[in-house]
């Protein structure tokens, strides 16, 4: 705690009520913190921090309509130095990458002890990353290059709902050569052999979500 009186200005977005609260008690119990304001979506959360100015947001990632990830890009467009602690379930090295590419510097997982969450907004409103060692370790295993197109995306979105290849590329408006081209990509990029490594692979690191 710093010598300036001032709390750190904290907002919750989640979209599980009890979760929300219980985030929220854990900041207001904290002595140089308190919570401006709490939402369930991302498209409130881009309106409440236009009015409340929070010093750092805690952001779920999934949540109804506008992600968590979106919000927190809607967010740093008008206020590029807004502070971001992600606190999810996710733990795939793709939501990890994704998020503090959006601009999020801090990433916790749901269960993880409270006091890591005191930490976290310490560290963040300092203007400092917070990675804990999980996460950090899941971070450390993305391999180069592993990154996928957003047609490449699709698809493998659609292979992880068991789409056929011929289904896929009804539902796309592509041919089926050009969609196997993309699975060739897919298995390559995930270093997997076939279709359901490629889904199992693209669950774990959170490529997909079912």
């Amino acid at each position: 705690m710093t010598m300036n009186t001032e709390k750190i200005k904290v907002m919750v977005v989640d979209d599980h009520p009890l979760m929300r609260v219980g985030v929220a008690s854990i900041v207001n119990a904290t002595s140089d913190m308190s919570v401006v304001a709490q939402t369930g979506t991302g498209e409130e959360a881009v309106t409440l921090f236009q009015k409340h100015k929070p010093d750092v947001t805690l952001m779920d990632l999934r949540l109804p309509g506008m992600s968590g990830v979106d919000a927190i890009r809607a967010i740093r467009e008008t206020h590029s130095q807004a502070r971001f602690v992600v606190l999810t379930t996710y733990e795939g090295d793709a939501d990890i990458h994704q998020a503090l590419e959006a601009g999020a510097q801090g990433y916790l997982i749901k269960g993880m002890p409270y006091q890591t969450l005191v930490d976290a907004v310490h560290r963040v409103h300092q203007g400092q990353r917070f990675l804990p060692p999980p996460v950090a370790r899941a971070l450390a295993s993305r391999m180069p290059d592993s990154d996928l197109s957003a047609r490449e995306r699709e698809v493998l979105s659609l292979l992880a709902g068991g789409k056929s290849n011929k289904d896929i590329a009804s539902l796309l408006g592509i041919t089926e050569a050009t969609v196997k081209c993309h699975v060739s990509a897919i298995l390559l990029r995930l270093n997997v052999n076939d279709r359901t490594e490629a889904v199992v692979r693209a669950l774990q690191r959170g490529l997909v979500h079912l």
